[in-house]
């Protein structure tokens, strides 16, 4: 109720700001400002036609699919850096400064390797959150406390059974923070790689609303685009993190709850 409440106050201010602005003082032009009332006809349009749900239907295709995709490659590298010295020491700072590139910088690769085509969509996604998640899956491991290495070892396990019964479970909630990391990456990736692209989707439809000067039809793009990464933060890793943290004894029922 409180979020609520918080979030009709924001829209009274901005749609009182809009007012101001564009009707009583005329400082701004409105086709350069949104404005609450207009966003919501543009909304309810882009829904009747079908052209909202097709685009969110994509852009989560592609986001998904490139996310695994980077998800595998991520937690394979993760674990050649963590288990071989020779990678840590050389591999891994150059992982680090590719992280740091902007995702953006993958398209014009992408768009020459790949032409536009949903496969330069998921390079960018991959090339965006993979490196992301190798790195926290290095950490990860390397945070798992000695004492259970050395508790494990004393107690006759093998190097194969340290990592799958030791090592990995307790990697797992901070593996989950790594995870939801990367799918943020990967789902600012995705509309970097839709933006440079004429496949249907969120990114190409933001584009479209610029290019025809509708202001209204931009912001609504770009609002669904966060509540659509709000989404998977708070209903899907959030709850997952959750559980896991509360089945170990990591946090109260009431904090679950």
């Amino acid at each position: 109720m409180q979020l609520i409440i918080f979030l009709g106050i924001l829209i009274l201010i901005w749609q009182g700001a809009y007012w101001l602005g564009v009707e009583i003082f005329q400082t701004v032009k409105s086709y350069a400002v949104p404005s609450p009332l207009d966003v919501a006809k543009r909304f309810i349009e882009l829904c009747s036609d079908g052209t909202l749900f097709q685009a969110i239907g994509n852009s989560l295709v592609r986001g998904i699919i490139g996310f695994v995709i980077a998800v595998i490659i991520g937690i394979v590298l993760g674990l050649l850096l963590n288990h071989f010295k020779y990678l840590q020491k050389n591999l891994k700072p150059l992982v680090l400064g590719v992280q740091t590139l902007p995702s953006v910088c993958w398209v014009p690769f992408s768009i020459l390797w790949f032409g536009l085509s949903n496969q330069a969509i998921l390079f960018v996604v991959i090339m965006g959150s993979a490196f992301s998640i190798a790195i926290s899956v290095d950490n990860a491991i390397k945070n798992v406390l000695p004492i259970y290495n050395k508790v494990a070892r004393t107690m006759g396990a093998s190097k194969q059974q340290i990592y799958t019964h030791v090592i990995f479970p307790a990697c797992i909630p901070e593996w989950i923070v790594g995870l939801k990391q990367g799918w943020s990456f990967a789902w600012r990736a995705l509309m970097a790689g839709e933006v440079m692209t004429t496949s249907i989707g969120l990114g190409q439809t933001l584009i479209t609303g610029r290019d025809l000067a509708d202001i209204n039809q931009v912001t609504v793009v770009m609002l669904v685009i966060v509540i659509v990464g709000i989404f998977f933060d708070k209903y899907i890793f959030s709850i997952a993190e959750k559980k896991i943290l509360r089945k170990r004894g990591l946090i109260s029922e009431n904090s679950y709850r």
